[in-house]
């Protein structure tokens, strides 16, 4: 078998490309785990759970977050097959993921737990597979749990895939029951890639790592043509030519070939260190008689969450800015520019595609570069339209403009939500609460419905999973997407320290919503900010109007220590001339706000815990 799959060229038509995807948590990695044992791609010693996810921070957690690919060997009535498996993400934050494994497929696993049946993400990625034609194959996993219920969940997945309850196969992926009869259906259902063996190469670039040896390493799926070592290659977005040191596939460690024909996926290496040189969707071809058309390329994943990173020390600035552009080679729906705070100094304000995805992208750049940040608060972009019909882009409440605005435009999401129809009203009262507006409601079966609503995307990107969750015992599940945007009555709220307006912790809040981040703000702060010699007002302001304050009291001398007993008048005059000096002091005195106080007000904990993201 290994020979075989070492063989260069394998034929199209013995070629199965097809991925996995499930909510987050039904059994994705484990699957994958059995599919490694039972092709015997991967020794019994070497083996170890969830084997694909190969960052630290995925096996903490057990989350997938980069979708991963392996060539499998698979042997049906006597004939040798060669199975591309694509592992994707579950979480709704890494749907750019799964949207680019789907690119290089021809089938796709719908994996549904038969002890939770189908949840909100799902629904969402098996709408992406059927967008891209793909073939399904429903299968119910963890049939082994004393809690699933395989015939009530088959139904049900019949129901919404169109297929009989009967045609869904049954798996455990923990014992491995039913994981060779599924492998066998992979390779009688999935198409097999079609593509023109004699036409000038043409690749799809799905995904991209920087290694710190080798250079940039790119991974494609050939369409036309064959790719071969030793042959000058072409990026068609850039026009860029390399030489093609190495050609490989990654069964599941990288093993050079010697090339890559129709269907196959693999890697290559060109030595080169510009990581801006290798671009996820960008079509690879030949210098020489290269094709002319390039194929049709991912679309550019918009950011819905925008976050400002700063190096704690200031002179890591230039390491953050490294560490950024070698990120997003392995994260292409990262996005970052400059930008400066006059309490935070240089850093980056970052574009991200939810909390999951900031908060992974913080804690990964802290352990792969060694990097100490802070993270300011979330926010969305607003569209703003001032009142001489000027329109500018907001992604920062410093941006915010000074004059009057006549409008402002708000991105908003069409959430779906599921969940036991028993928390229907309670689920209801929260989404009204965060100004969302009900766009229908159907049941899935007789105890599970779901719940569809349009509601500001800044009102779910903080604790909305949070609350859905504890308001529902953790049944629900929320999938959200992208639905344009909204007329809005949002003000921009100052938070004064004397007087002076602190850029880092102004937000944009809707009207009814700004008085409580107000008073909320200014008395975190008081308790944060250390007591100055002498006394300082912090107030929340909308434009000129005071909305809330509170004063950090003047620490005191005891200027009447000394006075025992004597004339009045002597008192009197001592605290005079203490009041005067405390006046003095005030109009020259500056209040130093502590690196902890900003970290401790801005972390995204205290915006409702951010932590456990969105599923």
């Amino acid at each position: 078998m290994s020979s075989f799959a070492d063989q260069t060229f394998t034929p199209p038509e013995l070629i199965r490309n097809f991925c996995i995807i499930a909510h987050i948590d039904h059994g994705k990695s484990t699957l994958a785990d059995r599919m490694l044992q039972l092709t015997g791609v991967v020794e019994e010693r070497a083996m170890r759970a969830q084997y694909l996810d190969r960052m630290d921070i995925e096996r903490e957690r057990g989350i997938t977050i980069k979708a991963q690919n392996v060539r499998l060997p698979w042997q049906v009535d006597g004939q040798n097959h060669v199975l591309h498996l694509i592992d994707t993400p579950g979480h709704v934050d890494f749907t750019y993921e799964v949207s680019r494994a789907l690119e290089a497929c021809e089938g796709a696993i719908l994996l549904v737990d038969a002890a939770q049946g189908i949840e909100a993400q799902t629904l969402a990625n098996l709408y992406l597979a059927l967008e891209k034609d793909l073939t399904i194959i429903p299968v119910l996993n963890k049939i082994d749990l004393p809690a699933a219920d395989p015939d009530r969940y088959a139904a049900e997945i019949a129901h919404i895939v169109g297929c009989e309850p009967g045609d869904v196969l049954r798996v455990s992926a923990k014992t491995g029951l039913g994981v060779r009869e599924l492998l066998d259906e992979v390779v009688r259902l999935v198409p097999a890639p079609v593509g023109d063996a004699d036409a000038p190469a043409r690749a799809m670039i799905f995904d991209s790592v920087y290694d710190t040896y080798r250079g940039v390493v790119t991974y494609i799926r050939v369409v036309d043509g064959k790719i071969t070592p030793r042959e000058r290659i072409k990026m068609m977005s850039t026009g860029t030519t390399h030489e093609l040191l190495e050609v490989g596939i990654v069964s599941p460690d990288p093993k050079p070939s010697a090339g890559l024909g129709v269907g196959e996926v693999g890697y290559l290496i060109t030595g080169v260190k510009d990581v801006r040189q290798s671009k996820v969707g960008d079509t690879v071809t030949s210098q020489r008689g290269g094709a002319t058309e390039p194929l049709t390329g991912y679309r550019e994943p918009r950011p819905m969450v925008y976050s400002g990173l700063y190096p704690v020390d200031g002179s890591e600035y230039p390491d953050l800015r490294e560490a950024l552009d070698k990120l997003q080679l392995n994260d292409a729906a990262l996005t970052y520019e400059p930008e400066t705070s006059a309490a935070l100094g240089f850093g980056f304000r970052c574009g991200f595609l939810g909390l999951l995805h900031l908060e992974i992208t913080r804690d990964r750049l802290e352990r792969e570069a060694g990097l100490d940040l802070i993270s300011t608060a979330p926010n969305v972009v607003y569209r703003v339209i001032k009142d001489d019909g000027t329109e500018m882009t907001v992604t920062n409440p410093s941006d915010w403009p000074t004059g009057k605005v006549a409008q402002v435009f708000e991105p908003v999401v069409k959430v779906t939500v599921l969940a036991p129809s028993e928390f229907i009203g309670t689920i209801m009262e929260l989404c009204q609460g965060r100004r969302g507006q009900l766009g229908g409601m159907d049941y899935l079966s007789e105890s599970r419905v779901e719940l569809r609503y349009t509601m500001p995307l800044a009102e779910i990107i903080f604790d909305f999973f949070d609350a859905l969750k504890s308001r529902t015992r953790g049944y629900a599940s929320l999938d959200y997407e992208e639905a344009g945007e909204q007329e809005a009555d949002l003000v921009k709220v100052d938070i004064m320290l004397q007087g002076e307006p602190v850029d880092a912790f102004s937000a944009i809040r809707h009207k009814d919503d700004a008085y409580s981040y107000g008073t909320a703000m200014t008395t975190k702060l008081r308790e944060l900010i250390p007591r100055q010699q002498f006394e300082v007002p912090i107030q929340a302001a909308i434009g000129s109007r005071i909305i809330a304050r509170e004063n950090i009291r003047a620490i005191r001398k005891d200027v009447l220590a000394k006075c025992y007993g004597g004339d009045i008048t002597r008192k009197r005059k001592l605290l005079e001339k203490q009041k005067e000096g405390k006046k003095r002091m005030k109009t020259i005195g500056r209040v130093e706000v502590p690196q902890e106080a900003f970290v401790a007000a801005l972390s995204t904990d205290s915006a409702g815990d951010a932590k456990s993201g969105k599923k």
